[in-house]
């Protein structure tokens, strides 16, 4: 994945070292810890106010304080990726929905697999709540972000969703 910057920071949380990027004005990706790494380890940290205030948000969402990102958001991908997100991002804390019930809101109706790609490549996790998309048996089918399906649980279960792995 190629990530463009001009700012960035890094943050620690419950899930693992969070590294968030912005252009300036809006937050243009948000990377969780793999395996004790991020994307960016190598970039020195060059913050701004809008990073500044992500990590007041996300500080507040861990600790349960905050159910909902007032953030300016910045993402590249298809427009096909962009209906995805756009619809993620208006999903409340504590809601989920199946991949075929995103797929029938978008007006694309049986692509589950290309719905499931654009939702593992959502580069803005967490503030555009990708873990809220379950298999319509209520299971969770995967996760790309940080550890993957147990980062995955512990989003779902801080934000009361309590489903089958």
């Amino acid at each position: 994945m190629s990530i463009s910057f001009a700012y960035l920071t890094r943050m620690n949380s419950p899930i693992g070292r969070l590294e968030i990027t912005s252009d300036g004005e809006a937050i243009t990706s948000l990377s969780i810890e793999r395996g004790g790494h991020l994307p960016l380890d190598e970039h020195p940290e060059r913050t701004t106010a809008v990073l500044d205030r992500a990590v007041q948000q996300l500080t507040e969402y861990f600790a349960g304080d905050r159910k909902n990102f007032d953030l300016p958001v910045s993402v590249t991908g298809s427009e096909f990726q962009r209906a995805v997100w756009q619809r993620l991002a208006e999903l409340d804390y504590g809601q989920f929905i199946s991949y075929g019930e995103l797929g029938l809101e978008i007006g694309r109706p049986g692509s589950g697999r290309a719905i499931g790609g654009a939702v593992g490549a959502n580069p803005i996790p967490i503030i555009i709540g990708c873990h809220r998309v379950l298999a319509s048996n209520g299971k969770i089918t995967g996760y790309s972000g940080g550890e993957g399906v147990p980062t995955k649980l512990w989003l779902l279960s801080h934000e009361g969703i309590m489903l089958a792995a």
